[in-house]
């Protein structure tokens, strides 16, 4: 009986292993650093670079560690457009251009929102944080991402 409830549940597609990982995901994280007037902050992102790690970014879930996020890197500079659709944990949404330079932020935005955050120009990439963390750590437009991506 076991077996063949396995097989079932493999055949359905369903994903028998639990999420992990300090942001949810067992994707690799790396090292990311903002720097502000204020001092170097660090963290650890996810990086979502194909379309379907795009389009899933943190839908779904629950919580995200302090020190960690999700680096959406687009394959050419342009405007963007983001959404809080299946997301449950409010975030804050740092764009950013080719050079690392943030160009705008979108401070605690509403989970589960279908209203569409623009990036107010052309960007490279888009930070995702918890909500709050540019405010804590006086993160603002001009600030640089240190990132292998934007070298």
């Amino acid at each position: 009986m076991f077996w063949r409830s396995l097989f079932i549940l493999l055949f359905a597609g369903v994903l028998l292993a639990p999420v992990t990982g300090a942001t949810g995901s067992d994707r690799d994280l790396e090292p990311l650093s903002i720097r502000t007037s204020e001092g170097s902050h660090d963290f650890r992102v996810e990086l979502a670079i194909t379309n379907d790690q795009q389009a899933t970014g943190l839908m779904y879930r629950r919580t995200l560690a302090q020190d960690a996020g999700m680096l959406f890197v687009y394959s050419s500079v342009a405007p963007v457009s983001m959404w809080m659709k299946n997301t449950f944990i409010p975030l804050d949404m740092l764009f950013i251009a080719a050079d690392g330079r943030i160009t705008h932020i979108a401070e605690r935005t509403v989970p589960q929102s279908t209203e569409l955050i623009g990036s107010n120009g052309p960007v490279r990439a888009v930070l995702e944080l918890n909500g709050g963390t540019a405010s804590r750590f006086g993160i603002k437009p001009g600030d640089r991402v240190i990132h292998r991506v934007f070298r």
